[in-house]
């Protein structure tokens, strides 16, 4: 198992920057592709971005190609998300999982808890 938990999230302003954190146990973590999804109230979880283990490549939501980088550390087991230039539309619970590098949330088997990321206009 992949034991996930995020952290980072909070109110911010339209323009600011958030760094979301999850931290994993478990010894397969460098074996295991990490995403990001996100849901706002109301809707359905999306897809945000997404790492491969090894040759890293990183994917994008078009909504946050630009803005968002995704990066993870071995050593730390953890993976990150950078948000910049943050919209209200990023409002969202943020949510990290661990499972095949792909952008459908069915395919991943483990999830965090997630964090409230809220932009005020």
């Amino acid at each position: 198992q992949v034991p996930l938990a995020e952290s980072g999230g909070g109110l911010v302003q339209a323009g600011d920057s958030l760094r979301l954190s999850c931290a994993a146990s478990g010894r397969t973590f460098s074996m295991t592709a990490m995403a990001w999804f996100r849901q706002a109230s109301g809707k359905e979880r999306e897809f945000v971005a997404s790492i491969s283990r090894w040759p890293i490549s990183n994917t994008y939501a078009d909504s946050v190609k630009g803005r968002f980088t995704i990066s993870r550390d071995n050593a730390k087991m953890t993976v990150y998300l950078q948000m910049n230039s943050l919209n209200p539309e990023d409002t969202a619970v943020y949510y990290c999982a661990a499972g095949p590098n792909s952008r459908r949330s069915e395919d991943y088997n483990y999830w965090g808890q997630g964090t409230q990321v809220t932009v005020s206009s």
